[in-house]
């Protein structure tokens, strides 16, 4: 077990980070990790130790600190993209007293996932569907029976340069953002490598996200936008300070170690494999994301790198670590590092995540319309009775099944364009 802090990020005020060719009216939900790093390292540049830090990471196979990436949290309840694999849940978890529930919820409208659902899936406990509810504008799967509102929504605001001397507006602009509820933000990981990692770096990065509190994270710093009240701070051991239960599972016999066979990690941050990671890409299941951006100062383009996302999950021998990229443009004066150090879980072997059966999601193509009846023939009726009235039998239309969609031989992989 390695230590671990956990950060939570009450927002201030609107958030905007995301794609910069996305255009203004376009914002992320995720706060990738590797532009975690890079905000971390310019703070650390501030703060007078910048080369010790980039030695102690980018510098180093095994970084003496690792970042998760920034998910959302309202009150106490922390949220994060589940395991691809186990998302729809499996069938085996799943129960509810009325089937309807199992028509009618729609888990894959669900981004955000609480982290106490998460771990009674991977743990193989029950999940009573109808407790549980998507919520159209944030992602995150809510609580039935506890009303709440939205954790976050993606809202626009817009602004405009005055003249100070004739008091006249320039063209107003538009910007989208994302602003929270009260008592809801961002929180994440920060994994030491050991204790002594711990103990040298733990006081410094709490300063670093202390700055940048007062700073902004993200887009519109200037504007005072991406500030958070002072942050909040939780020191464990990763990965209980998460999830308490994989303790107790692995005391039962479902330790993942205890097999000869590649374990499955489930990855809270981007991640870019390095030379020494056995990553065996025949199992697992996870999708990529290609990340951009400039470098901070100069503005140029950095290089474009595709990277393992998050909620990914990854077949490895033993827990994969990653790797810093040098992304600055060919003949920069200095180098400009991306973050892929892995911060993940692995996942437990327990019986009941053994069937894979997902539970049904709901279909896009429309139901189609419903057949009449064909109108109902008297048993017995008189001559006159049926020249008056008469019988007519309806004619039904025999509705031709639509075809059905060829599914592709691989899987397919998602890209999104994202800068830091």
């Amino acid at each position: 077990m390695s230590p671990a802090l956990l950060i939570r990020l009450k927002a201030a005020g609107p958030w905007a980070f995301g794609a910069r060719d996305a255009g203004r009216d376009q914002v992320n939900s995720l706060y990738g990790s590797d532009s975690l790093y890079s905000a971390v390292t310019l703070a650390t540049g501030q703060l007078g130790f910048l080369p010790e830090w980039l030695s102690a990471t980018a510098g180093e196979e095994s970084p003496a600190a690792a970042f998760t990436s920034l998910f959302p949290f309202q009150g106490d309840t922390l949220f994060a993209p589940p395991p691809l694999n186990l998302w729809p849940p499996p069938a085996s978890v799943v129960t509810t007293p009325s089937p309807v529930f199992f028509a009618k919820m729609r888990w894959s409208a669900a981004r955000f996932v609480p982290l106490t659902l998460i771990e009674s899936i991977v743990t193989g406990q029950k999940v009573l569907a109808d407790q549980w509810i998507p919520d159209a504008e944030s992602g995150c799967l809510l609580r039935r029976d506890r009303p709440s509102s939205s954790p976050f929504r993606v809202s626009a605001r817009t602004s405009a340069a005055v003249d100070r001397i004739t008091g006249r507006s320039g063209a107003p602009n538009t910007a989208a953002c994302i602003d929270f509820e009260p008592g809801a933000g961002l929180w994440g990981v920060v994994r030491f490598r050991d204790e002594n990692a711990e103990s040298t770096w733990s006081g410094r990065v709490e300063a670093a996200f202390r700055l940048l509190g007062d700073t902004g994270f993200g887009g519109r710093r200037r504007r005072g936008w991406g500030q958070t009240e002072t942050p909040e701070f939780q020191r464990g051991a990763w990965p209980e300070l998460l999830i308490p239960k994989l303790k107790r599972v692995a005391e039962r016999g479902g330790d993942p170690h205890s097999s000869s066979e590649p374990g499955l990690y489930w990855l809270l941050s981007l991640f870019c494999p390095s030379k020494a990671d056995r990553i065996d890409w025949s199992g697992g299941e996870y999708q990529l994301r290609v990340r951009g951006g400039r470098v901070d100062g100069s503005g140029s383009d950095k290089k474009k790198l595709r990277m393992i996302s998050e909620a990914s999950v990854v077949a490895a021998v033993v827990d994969p670590v990653g790797a810093a990229v040098h992304t600055a443009p060919d003949g920069f004066p200095h180098p400009a590092y991306r973050s892929g150090f892995a911060v993940s879980v692995l996942l437990p072997r327990v019986e009941t995540a053994l069937d894979q059966t997902l539970v049904q999601a709901p279909s896009e193509v429309e139901a189609p319309e419903p057949k009449p009846c064909p109108a109902e023939q008297p048993q017995q009726a008189s001559p006159d009775e049926d020249a008056e009235a008469g019988t007519t039998s309806a004619a039904i239309e025999q509705l031709s099944p639509a075809a059905d969609g060829q599914e592709p031989d691989h899987p397919p992989s998602t890209e999104a364009s994202d800068e830091i």
